[in-house]
């Protein structure tokens, strides 16, 4: 059978739900895919993964073709990889999308659009990807039917365990129980501080932000508790952590590659989260995770932990809320104190 290829320009969170899917097609097919994405989070999450065989990048799909040469670059790869079974998991049949794959040489006898198929909707997407992992393109039936667990799967490379190791020990927190918090989202990356998290449906009080932390710190009094987030969060994050008053809480946004953020993810005792990418990545490391809703559903983006280790949730639209601001700072402290914290190793 030939190399199936994967084509998601998703953001991290969406990149860490397709790996079941991943999963799928490696089994079906006897080959790991190729995925074509546009992020450059996507490179990195799937170093080292075994049902990724590479990664190809388009960067942005709105500049025109002819003046981008990401474009051409991954025009020219996808034909040297020849024809195969395509699995695009994008909602709709964007042109310029659809222009790109023909350019490479494919058609409609090497193309599955999860849009084309109603039977692949399902409430939760690792559901709907995996219905649609079972079909087969015009061109390409015959592939073997399989089944694979209904969980994301992210693996850590040596590299990536060996970077963490040294960055705590520089740090001085070798050793110590990691608790992590992230509490900024794609909202507040694309604006930043307190200007970017107004009409933020995912954001919340400095002050309840600040209960909270005093109840990590409270529960683990050992812990390191890490504010995780991105470089243009740093500052608001620094002033979390000031405002807490606890040595213990160190804002690290502005030193977080994503295979630090993943390492740091694999041996943590716990993590709380907003509804965001880091969420996913978490779980599907094996961290006890809790997740805090704004405005969307857990029942189609609850995160999934393949080791069975604990995934707690609240807000959201599954508990009649509209934003985080209606869920209160005590219920969030208690969820905590309920989550099975897992043990150093």
């Amino acid at each position: 059978m030939p190399r199936p290829l994967v084509v998601r320009c998703g953001a991290l969170g969406d990149m860490v739900l397709l790996t079941p899917l991943l999963a799928l097609l490696h089994q079906r097919y006897g080959l790991a895919a190729d995925v074509l994405g546009a992020g450059a989070w996507t490179a990195p999450l799937y170093t080292g993964h075994p049902d990724v065989h590479r990664v190809l990048l388009l960067g942005s799909r709105k500049r025109p073709y002819w003046t981008d040469p990401r474009q051409w670059r991954a025009v020219a790869q996808l034909r040297s990889g020849g024809r195969r079974p395509v699995y695009v998991c994008d909602e709709l049949a964007t042109a310029p999308l659809a222009r790109l794959l023909a350019r490479a040489g494919f058609d409609d006898g090497d193309l599955l659009w999860v849009g084309a198929h109603p039977e692949c909707a399902r409430t939760h997407w690792v559901e709907r990807w995996l219905a649609f992992g079972a079909l087969d393109a015009p061109r390409w039936p015959g592939a073997a039917q399989a089944s694979t667990e209904a969980a994301p799967r992210l693996f850590i490379s040596t590299s990536a365990v060996a970077d963490c190791d040294a960055w705590l020990t520089r740090r001085g927190w070798a050793g110590r129980p990691l608790l992590l918090l992230h509490a900024g989202n794609k909202r507040t990356l694309k604006r930043g501080g307190t200007r970017g998290r107004l009409g933020d449906s995912k954001a919340w009080p400095d002050a309840r932000w600040l209960a909270l932390l005093q109840a990590m710190h409270a529960r683990a009094p050992a812990a390191i508790i890490l504010l995780t987030g991105t470089a243009p969060e740093q500052a608001w994050l620094r002033r979390l952590a000031r405002a807490s008053g606890l040595a213990a809480v160190q804002a690290i946004g502005d030193d977080l590659p994503l295979p630090r953020l993943l390492a740091l993810q694999a041996r943590a005792a716990g993590m709380i989260s907003v509804d965001t990418g880091p969420a996913h990545s978490a779980a599907a490391l094996g961290c006890p995770l809790l997740v805090l809703y704004g405005a969307a559903s857990a029942a189609a983006w609850l995160p999934r932990a393949p080791t069975g280790s604990p995934v707690l949730w609240l807000g959201g639209q599954d508990a009649g809320h509209a934003r985080l601001l209606d869920t209160a700072a005590d219920a969030v402290i208690d969820a905590w104190n309920t989550l099975p914290l897992r043990s150093p190793t």
